[in-house]
């Protein structure tokens, strides 16, 4: 009898389904999403989100447990190669530091619902299965440090300031130029005035 028995067979041995959900999980922490069937994208979930609450614990022990569960062997491939290959095999290959340096600390304040399933409407060639799209909460990107935000005040300020430069310069431009058309109409009048009371003298 199978009661209380949740996990789906997939139609493989113990031995193997438990390989390829390893496997799956350890694309999906590379990749930050994977395509599968539905199936199995329900059957990965829960294993990929146990790997998440022991990253956010973050001890050896559970390091220890993480990389028994993925089938994960710590030697280097590229130990004999130079330095270069072995930083970019840790940066992108890597997946206990990627789980418990990156993906750890992006869910830490996150209780649960690391992964989410999206469905596809296009079916598996050769027995139409359904597939789905599964892939971490928010990306699942690294964590990433804020730098200070910039005072929003100077910067909603500075356009202000702008315009009113602009303004200022438009309603001076009129002004000086009626002020330099007024000048020769009060030249013309004081040497009006001038002719007159020379005119007045003479008499």
């Amino acid at each position: 009898m199978r009661h209380r028995v949740r996990n789906a067979k997939l139609g493989r041995n113990g031995s193997h389904r438990n390989a390829m959900m390893a496997n799956l999980v350890k694309s999906l922490i590379k990749n930050k999403r994977v395509t599968t069937t539905l199936a199995k994208a329900k059957a990965v979930a829960p294993v990929a989100e146990k790997m998440v609450t022991l990253a956010k614990k973050g001890t050896i022990n559970d390091r220890r447990l993480a990389a028994a569960r993925l089938q994960y062997q710590s030697r280097n491939p590229y130990d004999h190669k130079s330095k270069a290959h072995k930083e970019a095999y840790r940066t992108h290959h890597d997946v206990i530091r990627i789980l418990f340096e990156e993906l750890g600390p992006q869910f830490k304040d996150r209780n649960g619902g690391y992964t989410r399933i999206v469905r596809l409407a296009e079916k598996r060639r050769g027995d139409a299965g359904e597939q789905a799209i599964l892939m971490w909460v928010e990306g699942g990107a690294p964590a990433v440090t804020q730098a200070a935000p910039a005072p929003q005040a100077s910067i909603a300020e500075a356009p202000e300031a702008s315009v009113d430069a602009q303004e200022s310069e438009t309603s001076e431009t009129p002004e000086d130029d009626a002020s330099n058309e007024e000048t020769p109409a009060a030249e013309e009048v004081s040497q009006e005035e001038d002719a007159d009371s020379s005119d007045e003298e003479k008499k």
